[in-house]
């Protein structure tokens, strides 16, 4: 009795320890995950969570994105998930995106994963039309992602634009998945919208403007031109930033010049407008500092991935070479094979033919000499006719005429059949002419036949200087060979040069990647339908006219001194 009571009360405590869960559903780029949480879980433990699980490590540039009423928000690290304002039907649906980006994307982004969920989510923007993108990127862009959307600006059909992105992708084949995703990432993160959170805000005159935050600084934009920005305050000119409920307060870092002051719509939009100048301006501050040694082991460590990479490619490469030629030769030996074959067949047929003919010539010399000799028997028996008329007596005159008329008919039919005969005995010699020629066509025919057999019995000798087979590829006379690769410090030496040639190379390719963009732009122009411009493509050809771009115009907004530029935007 005392051991099933202790039975029950072990059995009711473990019930009670077991914590109580709720169920969260992750949605990134191109998957869906989802994990069962406790009730006491902090932001920082599902987002730690949704990284390891990713096997992401660059964690600082992303975050787990929610909806509340329209508006997006970010979840805190350091409060409860269910203590946000979140629906309370499970799933719980939290998105993982990049909440900041960074300035140089080759420089920054380190790991492979971290590479690709930029590249789908810049690549989702620019299709959503969220970033804008001239019409002669988004040929070089989609020429990276293999896929468009073809825009009708231009009076131009869509033939014309896929043969342009063909050609250059033809210019990128061979290339790697995370290489081809790195070059969009370079090119797109100089489009003017890129990397840029949008707020609507008001100055103290009630002045509506807007807000930009990204990874360079705070923006003042007019509503009608995300593009170009009025003012521009970088990071490191400014010193503190708070908000009393609908009240933003910028400080800058000279103490001398007066705080400037904007108000948004929500209470809710400033929390998320100071999460997002937090966390830019700690990365900001970041990039100009040495790297962490977390940060140094992880470039290392892809250094060492890229090279080692780099190395199975190229091996991969050669043995696609060598793959390629075995299978060359293979099929030429195969098509000699079927030609010598067809060879073989054609004379066969030509030398049963000739047999034939021969066959059929020598019956017929047969049949024509038979008639000969019956022709000239026939003469013979009418010239014994002819003797015998002419021996006999004829003893009256009518006889004798009768007889001259039958003796003159016998002369006429022996001299016709004589003639026969000679024609007869022509056309035997001729057909005996023809069967010679026609046996004498076998015999070659059957002398052809013996070369092809034995040409076809003997293949052609490989030289021993031909390339080796991979070891699954039918020899064809050829030796395979195996190959075997060893990473040795050399190796990784001329590696390391190699890396630095290519990019001595890629700098002349970007020249030249700019030469073809203007290239494109010039020829396309021509074709541009001026009615179906939007706003954002009249202020991107104004921009390009003047010779602007997104970073020479922000160094311009910056010339001028803090204190301007804040009574600029007071004036606004």
């Amino acid at each position: 009795m005392a051991g099933a009571i202790a039975s029950r009360m072990s059995f009711s405590s473990l019930k009670r320890k077991q914590p109580k869960t709720f169920t969260v559903r992750i949605v990134t780029m191109d998957a869906e995950m989802e994990f069962n949480c406790e009730m006491k879980w902090k932001g920082k433990d599902l987002f730690d969570l949704v990284c390891r699980t990713l096997g992401l490590r660059e964690t600082w540039f992303f975050g787990l994105q929610y909806t509340i009423k329209d508006t997006v928000a970010w979840l805190k690290m350091d409060k409860k998930v269910l203590d946000h304002d979140v629906s309370k039907e499970e799933p719980v649906t939290f998105h993982f995106l990049a909440k900041f980006y960074p300035e140089n994307a080759e420089e920054e982004l380190v790991q492979e994963i971290t590479q690709h969920l930029f590249f789908l989510q810049v690549k989702k923007q620019i299709l959503d039309e969220k970033i804008y993108c001239p019409p002669e990127a988004s040929v070089l862009l989609a020429s990276y992602a293999v896929q468009a959307k073809v825009i009708n600006l231009y009076q131009m059909t869509q033939e014309m634009w896929e043969e342009r992105i063909t050609s250059w992708y033809a210019e990128h084949r061979g290339r790697a998945r995370d290489e081809a995703e790195m070059e969009y990432l370079k090119i797109a993160q100089d489009l003017e919208m890129y990397g840029v959170n949008y707020f609507a805000i008001r100055n103290k005159k009630g002045t509506e403007l807007l807000l930009g935050v990204d990874a360079l600084g705070l923006h003042i934009y007019d509503p009608e031109n995300r593009l170009t920005p009025k003012i521009s305050f970088p990071w490191n000119e400014i010193r503190n930033i708070s908000y009393s409920d609908k009240e933003f307060t910028i400080k800058p870092l000279d103490k001398k010049i007066d705080v400037f002051k904007f108000n948004s719509s929500k209470l809710r939009v400033n929390k998320l407008i100071l999460q997002l100048c937090i966390g830019n301006h700690d990365l900001f501050m970041r990039r100009r500092k040495a790297d962490s040694l977390e940060v140094q082991q992880m470039k290392a460590q892809a250094r060492e991935e890229k090279a080692r990479k780099q190395m199975e490619r190229q091996r991969l490469a050669r043995e696609k070479q060598m793959r390629e030629e075995a299978e060359r030769t293979r099929d030429e030996l195969e098509r000699r094979l079927l030609q010598l074959k067809e060879e073989a067949t054609m004379a066969n047929e030509a030398l049963m033919r000739s047999e034939e003919t021969a066959d059929l010539l020598a019956e017929k010399a047969q049949i024509t000499e038979e008639e000969a000799k019956l022709l000239a028997q026939k003469a013979a028996e009418a010239e014994q006719e002819m003797q015998r008329v002419k021996a006999t007596a004829i003893r009256t005159e009518e006889e004798k005429r009768l007889m001259e008329q039958k003796v003159l008919e016998a002369e006429m039919l022996a001299l016709k059949m004589a003639e026969e005969s000679e024609r007869r005995a022509k056309e035997a010699d001729q057909l005996k002419q023809d069967l010679q020629e026609a046996r004498e066509s076998e015999r070659r025919a059957k002398q052809k036949l013996l070369e092809i057999t034995s040409k076809a019995s003997y293949p052609p000798p490989v030289s021993s200087s031909t390339t080796a087979l991979p070891a699954d590829v039918p020899s064809f006379g050829l030796i395979g060979e195996s190959l075997s690769f060893d990473f040795k410090d050399t190796d990784m030496k001329r590696l390391s040069m190699e890396i630095e040639k290519e990019k001595v190379e890629y700098m002349e390719k970007s020249k030249h990647l700019q030469e073809q963009l203007n290239e494109l732009k010039t020829e396309i122009e021509a074709l541009k339908l001026k009615e179906r411009e939007t706003a954002l493509d009249i202020l991107h050809s104004e921009n390009s006219d003047r010779g602007g771009s997104k970073h020479s115009t922000i160094r311009k907004l910056t010339l001028q001194s803090t204190k301007s530029r804040v009574a600029f935007f007071e004036e606004l």
